[in-house]
């Protein structure tokens, strides 16, 4: 009698717990509201940065999302990916090489965002050139990215496609994996059109250090 008398009292006290549990929205609720109580407004740093766009809220959720949600994420962001205005894709590796070592950008102490122009913080997630000692390993070495590609002959279809393919990543890493940590470096006006062009050269000119 005894055993059962505790376990009754343990299904209503568990039940308590459940009814008194908030809901997930009102979580998400008061999160939102504590996150924006910690953050102001100074300098170009504005507080709107904590808004979520429909791919950011999907992939801010405790479990991925579904392979058919993820699917409609890729595409829709595929969509918005803006190509070079003129068809030119690669630029000067030189001025691309110190983009990848920037890692300046965005910050509150930034006059405007005119004058103060972003890095691409590169070497915080990948290895860029074999003879670097420091450099972050979330996301994969690019040293010999476009030798290891065949871009050494431009004028062949695999060349072409990975050209498109690198351009579409910088842009907007989401097109190809909805739920990428890489920047949106096009679509988030990270890096402008000749910054992007840059990086794209220290990719994949034969002559950058990344392909020697």
């Amino acid at each position: 009698m005894k055993i059962a008398h505790f376990a009754a009292l343990a299904l209503l006290a568990a039940g308590a717990a459940q009814a008194q549990r908030p809901a997930d929205r009102q979580v998400d609720l008061q999160t939102a509201v504590m996150m924006r109580a910690s953050f102001r407004d100074q300098g170009i740093a504005k507080v709107e940065r904590l808004n979520q766009d429909a791919a950011q809220r999907a992939c801010s959720q405790p479990e991925p999302p579904p392979a058919a949600v993820a699917k409609k994420i890729q595409a829709r962001e595929a969509a918005a990916i803006k190509w070079p205005a003129d068809g030119q894709f690669i630029g000067d590796w030189k001025e691309g090489e110190k983009l990848a070592q920037n890692g300046r950008g965005m910050t509150w102490s930034d006059a405007s965002a005119a004058t103060a122009k972003n890095g691409g913080s590169c070497y915080n997630c990948h290895q860029i050139d074999r003879k670097e000692i420091s450099f972050g390993t979330i996301g994969p070495s690019l040293w010999n990215y476009g030798k290891l590609r065949g871009v050494a002959d431009p004028a062949s279809p695999a060349a072409a496609d990975i050209v498109r393919y690198t351009w579409g990543k910088l842009w907007n890493s989401k097109a190809y994996a909805a739920c990428s940590n890489m920047p949106r470096f096009g679509h988030a006006e990270l890096l402008d059109e000749r910054q992007l062009r840059d990086v794209m050269a220290l990719l994949l000119d034969p002559k950058s250090p990344v392909n020697q």
